[in-house]
């Protein structure tokens, strides 16, 4: 079973199943003699990303098995047993046991747990199928019932106003109405029904033909609400005072994160169908024949990240940028071994770094953990070589984590505020935050003066000069001038000022002590520039509200 918190949509007869389903499982391993069985560890219900099936009537169980070393036996001493997510290997409790004495551990023992674990499972749904069924017709009626009065009825998706898009990349432009329609695809993609009808009227507000309609009396209207609305995570704390990490992440609101306009309604109206179906879009393209490349950091150590980056710029990805090879890797040898004048070669003058620590940047594998050409990072001379490419002209992006190596290596005067606080002080474990932009920054054309960061274990910026008084002003917020303190500084994005004002979806904890603070910044550097981004613009492939601060970026 799956430890709290159960997001709050996930209808009580999914949690009851599973609940029911993971102790029958573990019962039945501890009666045919299996040790060391957990239960309601590790894995929450939270995050729909991982458990579609809780809003398509269906349970899931998660379990994992302790590795051999791949295919080749280990012998562990029963003292030398470790503890992890709140048990004692050596000592048994309710949600642990018996415990395993230690010894020999084959990959024959991993494929007989969860072989006999997987049959238990089938024995309990066959045996139990009536049971099973019953509940599955309960979420199902329940889910098409009428809405009663005052219940939410249905999430309106108006159709974006046409307006002139903002340019994000030579011959590419970022359409409002894409955004609407990879929404609305997600949506129908989990089977959620979306109605298109004539014009109507709620009240006195009128709706133009094509108005998106999500209607909450349908079958799998529960996920479609989960993404639509804003989370509220519990504040888990343990005995001590330190909170308690969710599986995953603690928000998923695509509207937020794609910056589209929905609107919940709590009453019921009318409207008649047919309409037409949903158009595709307008999505992106390449008009020139002679596309620019931009270089991505790929690291000998593997990074998620990296992956989600580079996804943006392939014709399946993001916004399917219909270029061919729009991106090239830069490596660690390629960075240490340039001149540093040509880092990825003469098309390439802009890099970009994905969230990654400072020091796998830096170091990457140690020496004779890998054969030698996985091994070390872009080192001291690939630090001199940046600064150099830099200098030259070119322009170095830093994804949250990267951007505290730039920092340190580039030796930039600016402070991570988050950097050594303890976890009971500060805690944002996948949250969206607001924030408010510099709109006479080009990073920041096309943008809404407020935005969103999506936070995820990110450095929050201070300039260790403080800039003089003054500076320029975009909707009321006074700004660093582009010349701060002495140094060629200039906050892009920050943190709204007033704490209460930073949470938009998620969890925050201490969010004080980011309130004001620097979340996008561009430091220029002889001919070029750096630019910190303290979040993830491209998170996962969802964080379209964002999209536009990366490539303009990389193209300005």
């Amino acid at each position: 079973p799956y430890m709290q918190p159960v997001e709050p949509n996930v209808p009580k007869q999914i949690v009851e199943g599973y609940t029911e389903l993971g102790n029958y499982i573990a019962a039945d391993l501890r009666k045919q003699g299996f040790q060391g069985i957990t239960t309601d560890s590790t894995y929450d219900a939270w995050t729909p990303a991982r458990a579609y099936s809780h809003y398509h009537g269906g349970v899931r169980i998660l379990s994992e098995t302790a590795s051999a070393r791949l295919a080749s036996p280990i012998n562990v001493k029963f003292e030398d047993l470790r503890g992890s997510e709140g048990y004692d290997g050596k000592k048994e409790t309710p949600n642990f046991g018996p415990v395993w004495k230690g010894g020999e551990w084959h990959l024959r023992d991993i494929t007989n747990y969860m072989t006999t674990a997987a049959f238990s499972l089938l024995n309990n749904a066959a045996n139990d199928r009536e049971k099973w069924l019953s509940r599955f017709y309960e979420i199902g009626k329940e889910a098409v019932r009428p809405r009663k009065e005052g219940e939410l009825f249905a999430y309106i998706v108006p159709e974006p106003v046409s307006s002139e898009s903002e340019k994000l990349l030579p011959s590419i432009r970022l359409h409002a109405d894409s955004r609407t329609d990879l929404l609305i695809s997600i949506l129908k993609s989990a089977g959620v029904e979306v109605d298109y009808p004539n014009a109507f009227a709620i009240g006195r507000k009128k709706y133009a033909s094509g108005t998106a309609v999500v209607r909450m009396d349908q079958p799998y209207a529960a996920f479609a609400k989960t993404l639509l609305e804003r989370q509220t995570y519990p504040n888990l704390l343990d005995s001590a005072g330190h909170p308690i990490a969710p599986y995953d992440v603690t928000a998923h609101t695509l509207p937020l994160l794609m910056d589209v306009v929905v609107e919940p309604v709590n009453e019921a109206f009318k409207y008649q169908l047919p309409r037409r179906g949903f158009g595709s879009g307008s999505g992106l393209g390449c008009g020139s024949s002679n596309p620019p490349r931009y270089g991505i950091y790929k690291s000998s150590i593997p990074s998620m990240d990296e992956g989600w980056t580079r996804f943006l710029f392939r014709e399946d990805g993001g916004y399917r940028i219909e270029c061919s090879d729009p991106v090239i890797n830069v490596s660690n040898a390629e960075i240490r071994s340039a001149d540093g004048r040509n880092i990825g070669g003469k098309f390439t003058s802009t890099i970009m770094f994905p969230d990654q620590s400072p020091n796998q940047i830096l170091n990457g594998f140690a020496k004779g953990s890998m054969p030698d050409e996985y091994t070390g990072g872009v080192g001291k001379e690939g630090v001199e070589n940046l600064k150099k490419f830099v200098e030259a002209g070119g322009t170095l992006v830093f994804l949250n984590r990267s951007s505290d190596f730039a920092i340190e290596q580039l030796n930039l005067p600016i402070r991570d505020v988050t950097k050594g606080l303890a976890r009971k002080d500060f805690y944002i474990p996948g949250s969206i935050l607001r924030t408010e932009l510099d709109l006479t920054s080009p990073i920041a054309k096309g943008m809404p003066q407020q935005s969103i960061a999506w936070f995820e274990n990110g450095p929050v910026f201070e300039l260790s000069e403080p800039p003089p008084s003054g500076g320029g002003q975009s909707g009321g917020t006074n700004w660093p001038p582009a010349n701060a303190g002495g140094s060629d500084i200039r906050v892009i994005a920050r943190y709204p000022t007033d704490p209460k004002q930073i949470l938009l979806s998620g969890w925050a904890l201490g969010a004080e002590r980011i309130a004001g603070k620097a979340a996008l910044v561009e430091v220029k550097m002889g001919k070029g520039r750096i630019i910190l981004f303290g979040f993830r613009p491209q998170y996962r492939g969802q964080s379209l509200a964002t999209y536009p601060l990366l490539f303009n970026a990389i193209s300005n």
